[in-house]
């Protein structure tokens, strides 16, 4: 796995991990802003890493990876590991894993294993992986026919079909099907981290089963709404304020 970093003259260090149909790049934005004060560590998550053809595997083999990446690195403690989306899935059981100290984890939008019957989740992950494939072999054209695009611009939206161009139907399947199903400890290890769930205040009812997931498993979870900037929203829209929220934990 590539791990791009920045500022490693900095004490303090911070793991960011991107969302699923994104590159690392994802984090080009907030790069600037955080790198003056922390030491940074970007994964290419692989199946999104354009200067490799790996697969995506699964949320629990990515974060051990990660874990023990750190360790064998000498990492002893991080300040926090911040995933968005299908990122946050990954922080978390990253926290999980208890290799090193982390202060803080950070869930913005993260989905949580589904509750819900065996057979249901492969119907969703079917839905999920079908309308990733439309946008796969149509491009620009097909995903804005698919998807309420009117937020986006076409240069959004060629980003978007070259990643899904770039992913194997391997990666697709198993990323939506892993972030449904992954297997968090049951019982849940005690941690000395804050976990932190953000989201955005109209996206409250699509994270309601997360946020009652989080609640339940973690109610030590800090939670906190973002303003209306859509699912993924505040590393692209709002760079200033991840900086300054990221900077307050």
């Amino acid at each position: 796995m590539n791990i791009h970093e920045f500022g490693k003259e900095n004490k303090e260090t911070i793991l960011l991990i991107h969302p699923s149909v994104v590159k690392w790049d994802y984090f080009e934005n907030v790069i600037p802003l955080l790198q003056k004060n922390y030491h940074l560590l970007v994964p290419a998550l692989p199946g999104y890493d354009f200067e490799n053809n790996s697969d995506f595997t699964s949320v629990e083999q990515i974060a051990a990876e990660l874990n023990v990446w750190l360790k064998e690195e000498g990492y002893t403690e991080l300040y926090a590991v911040y995933g968005c989306s299908m990122g946050g899935s990954i922080a978390l059981m990253t926290a999980l894993g208890q290799k090193i100290r982390i202060k803080h984890c950070v869930m913005d939008g993260g989905i949580t294993p589904y509750q819900l019957p065996w057979i249901v989740t492969r119907f969703i992950a079917l839905k999920d992986y079908l309308m990733m494939m439309i946008g796969r072999t149509g491009g620009v054209g097909l995903l804005e026919k698919a998807f309420a695009t009117d937020d986006y611009s076409k240069e959004d939206l060629q980003y978007v079909a070259d990643v899904l161009r770039h992913c194997s139907r391997k990666t697709l399947w198993r990323t939506f099907d892993s972030c449904n199903n992954y297997k968090v400890p049951d019982p849940v290890p005690e941690i000395n981290t804050q976990i932190h769930y953000w989201y955005a205040k109209n996206e409250e009812k699509e994270r309601k089963l997360d946020i009652d997931y989080m609640k339940r498993k973690f109610p030590q979870t800090a939670f906190t709404v973002l303003p209306e900037l859509g699912h993924a929203g505040l590393v692209l829209l709002k760079p200033e304020l991840f900086e300054e929220m990221v900077s307050s934990l």
